[in-house]
């Protein structure tokens, strides 16, 4: 898709959050009214016909454009958290980063088998917490799972893709 207004207004930031990173910024096109629109749009279209029921949105940027299609969509919104935010009982998931071990949590009763769920991020990297995130939407054994991400990074030897081979993903830019 790599629609310009969206590219445009992404913020590049050099070597953050350490030295060698290009942090892909996705608040500049959060703050933005026409670029919220125009992603909203995007995914709506993408997904309008998909029988979505949930949507995981995955902490925190996720939460955003999550939060604004599952109102478009009329479905429930399912936060997949950092240990310790969620106040019910949980699932984990722990997945590897470039620098440790993290993990994501979701409530237990979030997802049933009759749903048909989205999950989105804002980014695909290395797809690690991504992964984690469907590993635990699978845990429910929805009818059908996709994933969304804002921004697909492949400029830099990524390959988060390649982790959710036959599984529908979409990105709305690759970069």
């Amino acid at each position: 898709m790599n629609n310009k207004v969206l590219l445009d207004n992404l913020r590049n930031v050099q070597d953050f959050p350490r030295k060698g990173i290009n942090f892909r910024d996705v608040t500049t096109l959060f703050q933005n009214c026409e670029c919220m629109k125009i992603m909203l749009d995007e995914m709506y279209e993408l997904y309008k016909d998909k029988g979505i029921t949930k949507i995981v949105g995955v902490e925190s940027r996720g939460f955003v454009m999550a939060a604004a299609l599952a109102g478009r969509l009329g479905c429930g919104l399912v936060l997949a958290r950092k240990p310790g935010k969620l106040p019910a009982t949980v699932i984990k998931e722990n997945f590897s980063k470039e620098y440790g071990v993290d993990t994501i949590e979701m409530h237990v009763d979030s997802i049933d088998k009759d749903d048909v769920v989205l999950i989105h991020d804002d980014l695909l990297a290395t797809g690690g917490t991504a992964r984690a995130a469907y590993n635990l939407v699978e845990h429910f054994h929805p009818k059908n799972i996709y994933i969304n991400f804002i921004i697909e990074i492949r400029d830099e030897g990524l390959h988060g893709r390649d982790l959710f081979e036959g599984i529908p993903l979409t990105t709305l830019m690759v970069v």
